[in-house]
């Protein structure tokens, strides 16, 4: 085989007559020497941007020549513009290190311009710290800037730089700050009012004051602390304790999916689809790698934070018994790719060179042409990263810590992403799309064995061409996801691009690629066991699973415009008019935010059900109240929607903050029952809103058929809903509902009916 040429140097043999012999291999050795280039030319150009991040928004080169001007002026025209500094650091300068009084001038004034510039660079950078810190620009009315906002936006652009790269402005992102204690509590109150009795919520204020007054302040000098010491004083414990210490499985209740554009004719081959997505994906970290994608800016002005990016490639999740841990490799030469039931290590490069999506064609074609079965326990052996956690830490321990078992294990989690070759069809059409749940459960399960859950991500493309991605959501939230997945989904099509056969377009450079290597398992009845005892718990799960996607084509945010409403607060009043209707009562609703205008930023928490929100809810319910006033209430509930959504934005959310100081009791192992009450509480509303187009690389106006249908994730509560949507387009708008069978209470597919309904009922409020 070609890989077994080329994976040896050399060979040796020991005879009786002529003793010692070596066999040297020449390519070999060429790769080798190939590999090395490669690995010091991204070792010295990692090095180049850390460089060039350091001293951003200035730049090497323009320091080099404001130091050379300095010291020309001082040594030629004896302009002395340190007003006598250069002079007195002369002096201190050791006669043994320089030759001349003459050498020591020039070293102190070298040294001083060097001082003086490295000052300016960080004035400037603290400047623009201390600017991104100012957030009253979200605050003002669309189209209404104010003079203060304007002189703020002039100076931003003036001290921002130029052509940054994709960490350039990491240190100039200001730190989370940390809310006041009573804004938190008075916060947290109002929040719970609607759904509270009257005498429920005075023992919660009673308990909320007890707190505030007492332990609270003790718990919040502590994270004042954590504060001053870390970069972001929520990040670290969220990744910990809510993703990694969760012992329970990671497929449906973390893991998330998005969907291919549906719209767009299945025309391409299995195997060209899943090639011209591997190559789109590789040239994408090879741009993370260099750093040439631009950072995202918030009305092309504000950066926001870039460091969960550094982990989607080469990324793994170790499972563990107290806790799991994320690893990151810094390169990786292979995808991992399962297929009928087995693994194969697929090598991306070939002489250091990446592979042509024609190339790789061809390479993933004979994966697909292996006719060889499974070996026994093989074709189920990822439900391990299905099932409970501490099983597979177990058992990752105890069978593959040593021999074929620990290097095919490796393979995969050392492998840039897994690519899964699924044997199913998804037809999907736009006037036929039945089929969409059915494709949304494959990519956010599938089987419960054809998917390795614990890698960064999971590329699916289906026996038609269909492709989807299923995440692992410890190392970085949906929106870093959703800027790669547009890239790929760019690229693939317009960038390599198919023939009127359905191959990939490119030409095939050498004769002969290293075959994809079929990884060997030691698989033991104990293990067999262990593997089943998993998909038990998979099978499960994923068939409790009760999964419907609403495509909403009457209206989209077009309407919501006209409306002069915020397009997201509009579908939220919705949801909570829907899950009223559905279930005769108010509920804790959960909707994602980021705190990227941050560094080291995730998320924070909207409480999108509000006392004005309750009160419009009502007013829809109650056929006395006009309709001129239910638009009045509908428009305050909105208003305040959008109030809540950039306090959350803006580092003044309250689930974060209650959440970290009740990680300090546990430290302190002081006992908190009210905000171990509070952290108990159920989301059985769980929402997000899925960002769509953020590159705006594709002109849906022109390519309708690259519409993307978003993605989705699994129920957050036993008896809640879990609803994901996204805005494609002005007309069209695509919700992800999920809900659990098992519940009597919920229904997706009623729940979804809800939600249209809801909506037609705020149209007709317009109209």
């Amino acid at each position: 085989m070609a890989e077994a040429h080329q994976g040896v140097a050399f060979t040796f043999a020991v005879t009786e007559d002529e003793g010692l012999h070596f066999s040297v291999s020449l390519e070999a050795f060429k790769a080798v020497l190939k590999s090395g280039v490669r690995s010091w030319r991204k070792t010295f150009a990692r090095l180049m941007n850390q460089i060039l991040n350091g001293v951003y928004p200035s730049h090497p080169i323009r320091g080099l020549v404001i130091i050379s001007i300095l010291t020309a002026l001082r040594q030629y025209k004896k302009v002395d513009l340190s007003f006598g500094a250069v002079d007195q650091i002369k002096i201190h300068i050791p006669r043994g290190i320089v030759s001349s009084e003459e050498n020591a001038e020039l070293v102190a004034t070298v040294l001083l311009a060097s001082a003086g510039w490295m000052t300016a660079v960080l004035g400037r950078r603290y400047a623009l710290q201390a600017l991104f810190s100012y957030h009253g620009w979200m605050y003002e009315e669309r189209g209404k800037t104010s003079t203060k906002s304007k002189i703020w936006t002039l100076l931003v652009k003036f001290l921002m730089g130029y052509n940054p790269k994709l960490f350039s402005y990491q240190s100039s992102l200001p730190y989370l700050p940390v809310p006041s204690i009573d804004d938190t509590i008075a916060r947290y109150l109002r929040t719970v009012r609607p759904l509270l009795d009257d005498e429920t919520y005075s023992r919660f204020e009673r308990e909320a004051e007890d707190f505030r007054r007492g332990i609270g302040r003790r718990l919040q000098r502590y994270l004042m602390l954590k504060y001053l010491i870390s970069s972001n004083y929520v990040s670290d414990w969220w990744e910990e304790y809510v993703y990694l210490r969760g012992r329970s499985p990671i497929m449906v209740n973390s893991n998330f999916y998005a969907l291919d554009c549906v719209f767009r004719p299945s025309n391409c081959l299995q195997a060209s689809r899943a090639a011209n997505c591997v190559v789109s994906a590789l040239m994408h970290r090879r741009n993370l790698d260099n750093e040439s994608i631009k950072p995202l800016m918030v009305q092309n002005t504000v950066p926001l934070c870039t460091r969960q990016y550094e982990r989607q490639f080469n990324t793994t999740r170790i499972p563990g018994e107290v806790g799991d841990k994320i690893v990151h490799y810094k390169d990786s030469k292979h995808v991992a790719v399962y297929s009928r039931g087995k693994w194969y290590k697929l090598y991306t490069y070939y002489h250091s060179k990446l592979l042509t999506a024609k190339e790789l064609e061809t390479q993933i074609q004979k994966i697909l042409d292996d006719k060889s079965e499974a070996a026994k326990g093989e074709k189920y052996l990822a439900a391990l990263t299905a099932g409970d956690r501490i099983p597979w830490a177990q058992a990752r321990d105890k069978f593959f810590a040593k021999g074929a078992n620990k290097a095919s294990l490796a393979a995969i989690e050392k492998a840039a992403f897994c690519l899964i070759l699924d044997d199913d069809d998804y037809e999907i059409t736009r006037n036929e799309l039945r089929d969409l749940d059915q494709f949304a459960q494959a990519v956010l399960h599938g089987k419960g064995f054809d998917r390795w859950f614990d890698k960064s991500f999971n590329m699916i493309v289906t026996k038609n061409g269909r492709v989807g991605l299923n995440v692992e959501h410890s190392w970085a939230d949906a929106p870093v996801t959703g800027h790669m997945w547009e890239n790929i989904i760019y690229h693939e099509y317009f960038t390599y691009g198919y023939d009127e056969f359905g191959h990939s377009r490119g030409q095939i450079r050498f004769e002969e690629l290293p075959d994809p290597i079929r990884l060997k398992w030691e698989i033991s009845p104990k293990l067999e066991e262990a593997i089943m005892s998993s998909y038990t718990v998979a099978d499960k799960l994923l068939s409790d699973v009760d999964l419907h996607i609403y495509v909403h084509d009457i209206f989209g945010k077009g309407f919501s415009k006209q409306c002069k409403c915020s397009p997201d607060a509009f579908v939220q009043m919705a949801l909570q008019l829907a899950y009223y209707k559905d279930m005769g009562r108010f509920n804790l609703t959960y909707e994602a935010s980021m705190t990227r205008l941050f560094r080291e930023g995730r998320t924070e928490t909207v409480r999108s059900c509000s006392i004005e929100s309750r009160e419009w809810v009502l007013s829809m319910c109650n056929e006395s109240v006009s309709n001129a006033e239910r638009i009045k209430l509908f428009r305050k509930a909105c208003d305040y929607h959008v109030q809540q959504y950039r306090d959350a934005m803006t580092g003044k959310g309250v689930d974060r903050h209650l959440f970290t100081l009740y990680v300090v009791s546990k430290y302190l192992e002081v006992d908190t029952p009210f905000l171990k009450e509070i952290l108990s509480e159920p989301w059985r509303l769980s929402t997000s809103q899925t960002p769509s187009n953020q590159t705006n690389i594709i002109d849906l106006n022109e390519f309708p058929e690259f519409i993307s249908c978003g993605g989705g994730f699994g129920p957050v509560a036993d008896d809640g809903y879990g609803v994901s949507y996204v805005f494609t387009g002005e007309d069209l708008l695509f919700f992800h509902v999920s809900s659990k069978k098992s519940c009597e209470l919920t229904d997706s597919t009623r729940f979804s009916e809800a939600i249209k309904q809801s909506l037609l009922a705020i149209k007709q409020l317009f109209e």
